[in-house]
């Protein structure tokens, strides 16, 4: 038996070291994220070479077994990538090697690191969208139930930045819970995107062995495989980008929620009071409360907001197959997922404790925000609109105008009619797919695993 490299294209010389350190970058740190994916990966792989005859039974038993227990060790915190060894693929197959000797070897036969990685990625990818999900649901509930808790408490509606129309905190709440839901709608692009199965492409081009792709493809919970060799390599990058597309979406959501807040709550507005475990002070200014968790969900999801464009000048202008340009991918990506996540959860806890000040429309500054009613009770009164509105310009211009705090929208959207049940069945429409299908996923791992469907994978 021959000694095992901790590199899977090792060759009789060596690189220098330098280039090697260039070459590898992050890789080894990022694939610790990736390490349960690639060991599941590597489950269906073996039980598909066995089913074509590349292992016999006891040898395709023998590496599943010790597969299961690698990722025990990982779920169990005691995995590590070893001095030396390049990847979370050599890892695996040193450790199989060194427990199985020749069998081992056998892994890697009829796959590449390339579809290895790409496979990793999309499962990774995969899950996150579900468990983003998740989080964005616990946001979206509690701004539909603020909604409701605030439907009949006015604030003021700009444009221009200059008061407008009558608004309301259940408006403003249901607002952002809605354009949610939008967001949700662009994960699930990115969710069906990483739904296909790219394992047996290889190194892009196929393979000589009769590799059965269906059946990894059922084994691993994925929709439907990339059916042409090419363009399954051609999803690395483009399966990157659409998964930061849709997380910028949500960023977008995320950072102008946190401009308003930041807004609202300085004296000059005064709508909303944060909870003090929510502000900072300042250095030399006893007086102040200062919104830092909102500007920094807003400088943190304006950041994510330009990951998509990053992940485009790497491989936007790349030819068919791999290059190693797509390493670099993995920095960018993989970080922004949690990033979003930490965004949300704070975001859910301080919504749900934010202070809303109900009488602001009371205040004479605010007058004038009730013209538009004015103008249209007389309309309603039988006035031609152009009239209506010249009356009561002159009204305001003299001094004469007086308001009605009491306005009256009935209209689907508006200040009396907020269509909160619409917006949560919208939601709960988009969601059921994704979390129905993360059940069946859950369920194919718990089996690859040997594990009971309730088990953590």
């Amino acid at each position: 038996m021959t000694e095992h490299s901790g590199k899977l294209w090792q060759k009789n010389y060596d690189v220098l070291r330098e280039v090697e350190q260039f070459t590898i970058g992050n890789d080894r740190q990022l694939d610790l994220v990736l390490a349960p994916y690639d060991v599941l990966g590597s489950i269906a792989h073996v039980q598909m070479i066995g089913s074509i005859g590349l292992l016999n039974e006891q040898e395709a038993g023998a590496l599943v077994e010790a597969l299961r227990r690698i990722h025990l060790s990982i779920r169990e915190g005691r995995f590590e990538i070893g001095a030396g060894v390049e990847d979370v693929h050599s890892q695996v197959e040193l450790m199989l090697t060194s427990e199985l000797g020749d069998t081992g070897k056998k892994i890697h036969a009829g796959r590449s690191r390339n579809d290895q990685v790409l496979l990793d990625l999309k499962l990774w990818m995969r899950d996150e969208l579900t468990g983003l999900i998740r989080s964005i649901l616990e946001l979206f509930e509690i701004l539909l139930r603020r909604s409701d808790e605030h439907s009949d408490d006015l604030l003021p509606g700009y444009t221009h930045f200059q008061v407008a129309m009558p608004s309301s905190f259940g408006l403003w709440f249901g607002a952002y819970a809605e354009s949610l839901s939008d967001d949700v709608l662009v994960l699930r692009a990115a969710f069906d995107l990483c739904n296909r199965n790219p394992l047996g492409s290889a190194a892009g081009y196929g393979s000589s062995f009769p590799l059965d792709r269906q059946l990894t493809t059922d084994l691993l919970g994925f929709e439907s495989m990339n059916f042409n060799s090419v363009y399954a390599q051609m999803t690395r990058g483009k399966a990157e980008r659409i998964f930061a597309t849709a997380l910028a979406s949500v960023a977008d959501t995320l950072s102008r929620l946190a401009m308003d807040v930041c807004l609202y709550a300085g004296q000059n507005f005064g709508f909303i009071r944060l909870p003090d475990a929510f502000t900072t002070g300042s250095s030399i200014m006893p007086h102040k409360k200062n919104p830092d968790v909102f500007e920094l969900i807003r400088a943190k999801c304006n950041r994510l907001r330009g990951v998509p464009g990053s992940l485009a000048m790497i491989a936007g202008n790349l030819p068919s197959g791999y290059h190693r340009d797509m390493q670099e991918l993995k920095d960018l990506v993989m970080p922004a997922s949690g990033v979003l996540k930490a965004c949300l959860q704070l975001c859910s806890a301080a919504v749900e404790r934010i202070e809303v000040r109900r009488d602001i429309l009371r205040d004479a500054r605010y007058r004038d925000i009730f013209s538009v009613e004015r103008v249209n009770q007389l309309v309603l009164d039988g006035m031609p609109f152009r009239d209506a509105y010249r009356k009561v310009a002159e009204e305001i211009e003299e001094g004469a105008f007086s308001a009605d705090l009491r306005p009256v929208h009935t209209h689907a959207g508006s200040l009396g009619n907020l269509c909160n049940g619409d917006i949560a069945k919208r939601m709960e429409t988009l969601t059921r797919p994704i979390l129905e299908a993360e059940k069946a996923i859950q369920r194919k791992y718990a089996i690859l695993l040997g594990q009971h469907a309730t088990d953590p994978i």
